[in-house]
């Protein structure tokens, strides 16, 4: 058994091994908040790209889902960082330098999910159109309509979207790597 508690043993069902394997998971609760934000980004994310080619009879409408689902994002980034500073991780494998890139693209994307929605609120708001989340609760916002800087903050809002497709890219990639070529169990850690 692991130090954190966390430990799932495969069968030959999930590998193809004859021999059970077992796998230092991440606690429960940093699964559950990583693929909740995952979801969650795997909707916001397309919402806000395609926003700009609906017709505007709709487009507030839109809007309004992706901004309430990216508060939400960010609010989950807030408990995944206070949780990842409360629950220990299972121990890092691989390389030092798979490691260096692993910590890095995974501090790089709590980074921008927390900057892409912070910069998203903020630009709204400065835009002149506070949030009322999925159209029910208003939520209160440190800026009023300030058009001199929404622009500026619209630029992070979608700089930090490129940027964390990007990472989300190399992330999925970095999973491929692992599951299909090296057929390692660093996927079970996070399921």
């Amino acid at each position: 058994m692991s130090r954190n508690g966390e430990t799932n043993m495969l069968s030959k069902a999930l590998c193809p091994s004859e021999t059970v394997i077992r796998v230092e998971r991440y606690p429960a609760t940093s699964r559950l908040l990583h693929w909740l934000v995952a979801a969650l980004v795997l909707i916001t994310w397309p919402l806000g790209f395609f926003i700009q080619f609906t017709k505007k009879e709709v487009s507030l409408d839109f809007y309004l889902i992706h901004e309430s689902f990216g508060f939400l994002v960010l609010w989950l980034m807030l408990l995944r960082v206070g949780n990842r500073l409360m629950a220990r991780p299972p121990q890092p494998q691989g390389p030092a330098i798979e490691r260096l890139a692993a910590s890095t693209v995974h501090g790089l994307l709590y980074v921008f999910l927390i900057v892409m929605p912070v910069s998203g609120f903020l630009a709204t708001n400065a835009h002149g159109f506070p949030l009322v989340w999925f159209g029910l609760v208003p939520v209160w916002s440190p800026l009023d309509k300030a058009p001199d800087i929404a622009w500026s903050l619209s630029a992070i809002h979608a700089w930090s979207a490129w940027i964390l497709l990007l990472l989300f890219a190399l992330h999925i990639g970095a999973v491929l790597l692992h599951h299909v070529i090296k057929r390692d169990n660093t996927l079970y850690r996070i399921v």
